[in-house]
């Protein structure tokens, strides 16, 4: 079985933010019992900022720019750990540092691939995390959660495990109402599925949301996923096998979502959105046709060629995503109108159907 295990940064930290090595330790020993069931394993780890404050012994700061130099200094000392760690349990760590860009561009989405599978044939087990150093602010995942997902979409995983600091998706916060339940299983990814879910972690950048989104792509990639507390005992183990009520389940669906339209709908951020009437709704969800100009009805935003951007309903709700072949000015000027009403440098195909992705 392929298996993509990311931890959060709250469970590989204390609560005084310190690298916690007990708890990464707990991972790599768990990772190492899978290992000899001959799973294929890829560890997908936060935690790169947190170690980078405590080895400069600063506050967190506001500035993104400033953060990304912390987690340059942070990522070697949390793969030292890393490291460390999986030479006693008599394995070879190797880390890969991953960008939206390798998921977008068809070249490196395949070199990406071929890397991992090489690493496993040299019996490495790959340690992933995003490429804050460099990464550009605009287009950076800002959480592991979907890369972790992506990931498993680009090696055609089996199993997605979510580690975090909480037994799974509960049915109300817990602070709040003492007694919110375990969500142990989760057909599909709804809007009130994702109500539950709250906001942001105190001390990573995903929250119980981040997981959930991931979830939702791994689901659409055909992947089941684990959402699970990482202090569970042989909580890696029990997911690989199925175990209920180790945490949340989400099911995957039968029908595949291509590595392109993922990258579109969940690793880009929307430049703009347009409004598009009921019967354009219905054909982009029903009949998976393109956009035409015929359907749009307003704009909003200023957006160029080749932006992705959110397609919402009459009623004003996001149901898709694409990336629009005019820019805003062109799509608002010829909003409306029908094919044989557009000059002949204007194409009527304001989305293509393989640059688009029907989101609910």
């Amino acid at each position: 079985m392929r298996v993509v295990v990311k931890i959060g940064t709250s469970s590989i930290t204390t609560s005084d933010g310190q690298v916690n090595a007990v708890a990464i330790e707990k991972l790599v020993s768990e990772v190492s019992e899978a290992r000899k069931q001959s799973h294929d394993l890829i560890v997908v780890t936060s935690g790169a900022i947190t170690a980078g404050l405590e080895r400069l012994g600063i506050d967190r700061p506001k500035e993104p720019a400033i953060l990304q130099a912390v987690s340059a200094v942070g990522q070697i000392d949390l793969m030292n750990v890393y490291s460390e760690l999986f030479v006693k349990a008599e394995i070879i760590a190797g880390q890969v540092l991953l960008s939206p860009n390798d998921f977008r561009d068809r070249s490196q989405y395949l070199h990406a691939k071929t890397t991992f599978e090489n690493l496993w044939e040299l019996s490495v087990i790959p340690v992933v995390n995003e490429n804050d150093a460099v990464a550009d602010d605009a287009i950076r995942f800002g959480d592991n959660d979907r890369i972790a997902a992506l990931v498993a979409n680009l090696l055609d995983a089996d199993l997605l495990v979510l580690l975090t600091d909480t037994p799974g998706l509960l049915t109300a916060d817990p602070r709040i109402h003492p007694q919110a339940s375990l969500v142990e299983e989760v057909a599909e990814v709804t809007r009130s599925i994702e109500e539950m879910a709250g906001g942001v972690g105190e001390r990573g950048s995903g929250g119980m949301a981040s997981k959930l989104s991931a979830a939702k792509i791994a689901s659409w990639s055909g992947v089941r996923t684990v959402i699970a507390a990482a202090s569970r005992e042989n909580v890696l183990s029990d997911a690989i096998s199925g175990v209920a009520g180790i945490g949340t389940l989400v099911a995957a669906r039968d029908a595949h979502v291509s590595a392109r339209k993922l990258w579109i709908g969940f690793a880009l951020p929307a430049q703009g959105s347009i409004l598009v009437d009921l019967g354009a709704k219905t054909a982009l969800v029903s009949k998976g046709t393109s956009l035409l100009a015929a359907g749009v009805i307003q704009v909003v935003g200023a957006f160029s060629e080749g932006d992705a951007i959110d397609i919402a309903g009459p009623d004003g709700l996001v149901f898709a995503k694409g990336l629009s072949s005019v820019d805003s000015t062109t799509l608002d000027q010829f909003k409306g109108r029908r094919t044989e009403e557009l000059p002949g440098t204007v194409s009527p195909t304001f989305v293509h159907r393989d640059d688009l992705i029907v989101l609910s």
